[in-house]
């Protein structure tokens, strides 16, 4: 290093020393060389190294880091701060900087992600046991469109509420009860027989799961230094694919293989479905686990003036990182932070001081209430009303777009595949069958006005059969497995039907003459082949594995071309993608759109939820971001709705919606300010 670079080195250091009056740095700090080693690699030495841009002239990233830290030193010694806050946020942000990147932000990062691996695990939890739990429980239409809607409905429930309690009692320990009612109740709905059971289940584990978003960046994003924010936010968002993954595996793995249960009779069933949403809670377990062993936010802390606690939790940070980077001999120089105490944390020490037990649990529930809803109504406030409205626009019209298409790719292939399966159908016309044993499938066939006379149809299963005015006459029906079969106009004379699951509804405008139904099987049946087709898994799995570039793409470029170029660049991109749905006629173009939608759209999120975090002050980030997250699933529902409607009807309107919310979203998002260089508040 030059010695015109070290001169100035050590004048800004010292400058930040002895300008930092009142803001607990000991008088003998002792000098600690920026460059001994990296903040991200762990143990590496780099006095060995030269720096490269030494020869150009550049300074060098720590000269800079120093400069900077000099300059916020200088604004609170001549009293620029305009409140105590902004004084805590720039100290805060020094102190960051001092404990530097290491070890103990990887751990709490792998923590962290696989709790939002849950969060991508359930949401697709039900899409994916839906074709075997509707026969298993029994789900009429009606049923497995509201199972569908509970997810996100009660997600959007969980981000709302958690999000808001996140700020007012802590990232950590709302996390822990979050993460704790999603693992039970997902425990709970896989031995669920009935219905209501399961879906009363799947509603807590969504409301459960739902906090995790909002949290989960909340907090780790107050254990990140301003220059490491935006990329480590970013990899943290490839855990969502990661979730996704993770479910279309575990799902074709398992589901499929129905010896994979047990039966205690008939009244209790538990088959290879409900063993997946056993393992689909594994994430949420381990991040549970891994959270009793994470300290809470120390910004959290010291917003609610808990500086004790606070001091301890930064040195932790400290000694962690710089002990794995072999320099054990580091001390944390800080003595005091500053700690604003605020008039509703008085509120409530004054309340939970008087009455019985159950009253003053009483009064704090309500004023917990009252603070989270206050706290809430604040984000539309002067200083923060036009930052809302424009996430508020963003985030909608992204994930209207986002979860519609990510319905309407795999509705669009299944009715593509139906009408190719449709166009082979085979027609038999007044055919008459007489004394013959049908001992072989029936599948894709339409039957008109035949006769058939003492025919036996045994062990068999008809698949998409129907029967239109034709006749049966001494036929006999024995151990029949029928899905989408169907007898319509039809006289059925002198015919046994036992042991098939050939019920009335299956016989429209038909005319039954001496004809029996003995030993019927009662209750659904699993159809092995129907509801497993392995299209659903691969159209996930791959869905999720496209997010993949655009993850380390954002990731990559996020402090270097910033967050609003981000996420107007990438939504006006999707928005372009979607143009060339018109041109898919087949499931594999289909896939490959949807591929291509998905990764761009990755950078795009990624964005989304950095800037979210960075807008936001301290006391009221999570709050927000669990807001924008509630309208965030309000969207994907109706977003899911709207386009699965228009599957075989019409492209035009899915595409040219989705083409005009991602246009809408992403002009907005080019209003944004730049957060880059922001220190977090």
């Amino acid at each position: 290093m030059s010695h015109h670079n070290n001169i100035y080195q050590q004048e800004e250091l010292d400058s930040y020393r002895d300008g930092g009056g009142g803001y607990g740095y000991q008088a003998e700090y002792p000098y600690q060389e920026e460059d001994a080693a990296s903040d991200a690699t762990e143990g590496h030495d780099e006095e060995d190294q030269m720096y490269e841009g030494e020869y150009q002239g550049i300074p060098h990233p720590d000269e800079v880091k120093a400069a900077q830290r000099a300059a916020r030193s200088k604004a609170r010694t001549a009293g620029d701060i305009a409140s105590e806050l902004e004084e805590l946020s720039q100290q805060y942000e020094d102190i960051m900087e001092d404990c530097g990147h290491g070890r103990f932000q990887w751990t709490l990062f792998m923590v962290l992600g696989l709790a939002l691996m849950a969060d991508g695990v359930e949401c697709f939890v039900v899409a994916f046991v839906l074709p075997s739990a509707e026969k298993d429980l029994c789900l009429s239409n009606a049923e497995k469109g509201m199972l569908g809607l509970t997810v996100f409905l009660s997600m959007m429930v969980g981000a709302f509420v958690w999000g808001g309690l996140a700020d007012k009692v802590g990232r950590r320990r709302c996390l822990i009860v979050a993460l704790a009612i999603n693992c039970v109740s997902a425990f709970l709905s896989s031995f669920a027989q009935g219905y209501g059971f399961f879906l009363f289940f799947r509603l807590l584990s969504g409301i459960g799961i739902g906090g995790t978003v909002p949290i989960v960046y909340s907090y780790f994003s107050e254990f990140l230094q301003m220059d490491k924010r935006g990329e480590h936010l970013s990899w943290l968002c490839m855990f969502w694919m990661i979730g996704g993954i993770y479910a279309s595996f575990t799902a074709w793995g398992i589901i499929p293989r129905y010896g994979w249960g047990f039966s205690m009779g008939t009244e209790f069933q538990f088959h290879s479905w409900r063993v997946f949403v056993l393992v689909a809670a594994l994430p949420a377990i381990a991040s549970l686990v891994g959270l009793t062993f994470m300290p809470e936010s120390p910004r959290f802390l010291l917003e609610n003036a808990k500086h004790d606690e606070a001091w301890m939790i930064l040195k932790q940070v400290h000694d962690t990182n710089w002990r794995a980077k072999g320099q054990p001999e580091k001390v944390f120089t800080v003595t005091h932070i500053k700690a604003p105490k605020t008039a509703e944390d008085e509120f409530i020490e004054i309340q939970s001081a008087t009455g019985t037990p159950v009253q003053r649990w009483a009064v704090r529930s309500l004023a917990l209430c009252k603070l989270v809803l206050r706290n809430v109504a604040s984000l539309l406030s002067a200083e923060l009303r036009f930052a809302t409205l424009f996430m508020a626009v963003i985030w909608f019209c992204m994930a209207f777009s986002y979860y519609g298409l990510s319905v309407w790719f795999p509705d669009m292939i299944k009715h593509l595949q139906y009408e190719e399966y449709q166009s082979k159908v085979k027609v038999f016309h007044k055919e008459r069958v007489e004394n013959f044993h049908f001992n072989f499938s029936l599948e894709n066939q339409i039957h008109k006005e035949g006769e058939y006379v003492h025919d036996k149809f045994i062990n068999i299963e008809m698949k998409s059969v129907k029967f239109e005015d034709s006749l049966f006459e001494d036929c006999h029906f024995e151990d029949i497995t029928s899905t989408d079969t169907v007898f319509e106009n039809c006289t059925i004379r002198s015919t046994v039907f036992y042991n098939t699951d050939l019920w009335e509804e299956k016989f429209i405008d038909c005319k039954m003459e001496n004809s029996t139904f003995s030993n019927n099987k009662h209750g659904c049946h699993l159809d092995t082949v129907e509801e497993n087709d392995v299209l659903i898994y691969l159209v996930s799995f791959l869905g999720s594995l496209a997010v993949l570039p655009g993850n380390i793409l954002s990731a990559l470029s996020m402090e270097r071309i910033g967050r609003v170029k981000i996420i107007g660049g990438s939504m006006l991109t999707s928005a372009g993608c979607t143009f060339l749905l018109f041109l898919s006629s087949s499931p594999s173009a289909i896939i490959a759109l949807q591929c291509l939608f998905c990764g761009v759209s990755a950078a795009a999120w990624n964005g989304i939820e950095v800037v979210t975090v960075e807008l936001y002050p301290a006391s009221k980030r999570a709050t927000a971001f669990g807001v924008l997250n509630a309208l965030c699933k309000l969207a994907a529902v109706l977003g899911s709705s709207v386009f699965s409607g228009f599957v075989g009807v019409t492209k035009a309107v899915p595409i040219l919606l989705s083409f005009a919310a991602l246009v809408s979203g992403g002009l907005v998002a080019l209003k944004l300010p730049d957060t880059r260089e922001k220190i977090l508040q």
